[in-house]
């Protein structure tokens, strides 16, 4: 193997790296699961004023609530179905060569009256 390919597969293990380290799931369900404990800590800590307030309802604790069970279902799904590591192409069949003439001939689409090809094909 020359350097370069060992180099260009060094790369491509570090962009898989680097996808996978900023999916959006993860991203989102952090941030989600971060405010969550916050305001759920802010609903449990209420006071009877701020309950007075909101007719109540301790609504801190069931937003934050919310706001967690979303962020965890991010992270769960993160971590079910995680990024699928894009594949480079493969090169082209016969691409190592150049080119020639042909007959043309092929299956086709069944749409023709049957009659063989004769125009330049590449080889």
């Amino acid at each position: 193997m020359t350097d370069y390919q060992t180099e260009v597969e060094d790369l491509e293990r570090r962009s898989a790296t680097a996808a996978r380290l900023f999916d959006v799931r993860r991203i989102i369900g952090g941030l989600f699961v971060v405010y969550g404990v916050i305001v759920t800590a802010a609903g449990i800590t209420a006071t009877e004023a701020d309950l007075k307030k909101a007719q109540d309802i301790n609504i801190n604790l069931w937003t934050g609530l919310g706001m967690l069970a979303l962020g965890l279902f991010f992270l769960i799904w993160l971590k079910l179905r995680p990024t699928a590591v894009p594949t480079p192409p493969l090169p082209a069949a016969g691409a190592e060569g150049g080119t020639g003439a042909g007959t043309g001939e092929g299956t086709g689409d069944g749409t023709g009256d049957g009659t063989k090809g004769t125009g330049p094909g590449t080889g």
